[in-house]
């Protein structure tokens, strides 16, 4: 079987991508679908979740690159003439839909493929590539955007695939021509002299597209959901003002590293800067729990099988601040959702006259606070958490 394409038989090369491209499009969608209403209220249910996205995630890239390079070939060769090209309505019909395939098989994964850039966590492409995109930054915002994007553009390609699906099938049983056996292996061979193709084929696709983005858009798909938020935390009065800082947490899931940030914590500071070891005052630490953002498992993180943030909206970290040989250490007590655990905070101290700057880290085992009990597998979610502490303090003056 020849390999090209001529005006009248599609080569084996066209046919091995349309079929290939076909059978990956039959197993992704309804993969997509199960993934999306699989359940993970258990660690083994969330286990098989990430399974089924990162099969479809893995997939959607493979689909990707080959769609491209479907494209390219298609560019390169001579496209076999419609059967019936004195039937203007229904030839300019039949190019609107490859052009809407054609389309939509890179945009659609594309724009998934964007929005896991966009996340951090949670099912990952198997390939030994493409976790991040360097045109995609981490943004919840953006992934809920390009997931809604995803998402319309997915019903572009169905519709697309359906039209083309009845199209072919009324070709095959009505009309009997050869259009579908054309595309089948073998060495059919049908189709006259070569017709024009006008610009207004793709011209249409592109307003499809832009219609029913739009219409997600004027329905408010594209709109963010602002997750409920405790009032802001009280300013606290301290020997030493917290001028700037940030307050952080990383853990591991699936293997990946997802890393976040509480937005809203105090800090109530006394401490002695004058020489010599020993203990130079203590420190209250009051954080926001409802303030954090952890990428794309933000939600989950402050449910009640978490950090509960609705009903343990706040927690503490009480503790003396002591001067030893080896720098600056808190070992105090941090009380989160309704536990008390001892913790002991290390950290380097720089004091430039009234400014104070430190950087701290520590690591909790979320077990110690009740935080997932159902995720008992570390392999699926980390027990260690990493906490990072960094600011920058300027001493009160009457």
């Amino acid at each position: 079987m020849p390999l090209t394409n001529t005006a009248t038989r599609y080569g084996s090369v066209t046919k091995t991508f349309h079929w290939l491209i076909a059978l990956g499009i039959m197993i992704m969608i309804p993969l997509g679908v199960i993934a999306h209403d699989a359940p993970f209220a258990t660690a083994d249910q969330l286990a098989y979740k990430a399974t089924l996205f990162s099969i479809h995630k893995t997939l959607g890239v493979a689909i990707f690159f080959i769609a491209l390079a479907r494209i390219v070939w298609a560019i390169s060769q001579p496209k076999p003439t419609p059967m019936h090209p004195d039937r203007k309505a229904e030839t300019f019909a039949a190019e609107v839909v490859h052009w809407l395939l054609y389309g939509s098989l890179v945009m659609v994964p594309l724009s998934g493929w964007s929005e896991h850039a966009a996340t951090d966590g949670f099912a990952p492409i198997w390939w030994p590539f493409g976790q991040n995109l360097f045109f995609v930054p981490k943004s919840p915002a953006l992934a809920d955007m390009l997931a809604t994007v995803h998402y319309l553009l997915a019903w572009v390609l169905v519709g697309s695939i359906v039209l083309h699906v009845v199209g072919a099938l009324k070709h095959h049983v009505i009309d009997k021509d050869a259009t579908l056996r054309r595309m089948w292996f073998g060495q059919t061979e049908a189709g006259g002299a070569s017709v024009s193709h006008s610009l207004m084929a793709p011209v249409a696709a592109v307003a499809i597209w832009a219609a029913v983005l739009g219409g997600g858009w004027t329905l408010g798909m594209f709109s963010q959901d602002a997750e409920p938020q405790a009032e802001a935390l009280a300013d606290v009065e301290s020997d030493w003002q917290v001028t700037e800082g940030t307050l952080g947490l990383s853990v591991q899931q699936f293997g990946k590293t997802v890393s976040g940030s509480f937005a809203d914590w105090t800090a109530q500071i006394d401490f002695d800067d004058s020489d010599g070891s020993g203990e130079k005052g203590d420190v209250t630490v009051t954080v926001s729990i409802p303030s954090l953002t952890l990428g794309s498992v933000t939600t989950q993180a402050l449910g009640a099988d978490f950090l509960a943030a609705e009903t343990h909206p706040t927690a503490t970290f009480t503790a003396p601040i002591l001067r030893t040989e080896d720098g600056y250490v808190s070992e105090g007590t941090l009380t989160l959702k309704g536990a008390e655990v001892p913790v002991t905070l290390p950290f380097t101290l720089d004091l430039n006259g009234d400014t104070a700057t430190m950087q701290g880290q520590t690591t909790l085992d979320r077990r110690s606070f009740g935080v997932g009990d159902n995720m008992n597998d570390a392999e699926q979610l980390g027990f260690d958490v990493v906490i990072d502490v960094a600011l920058t303090a300027t001493r009160a003056t009457d």
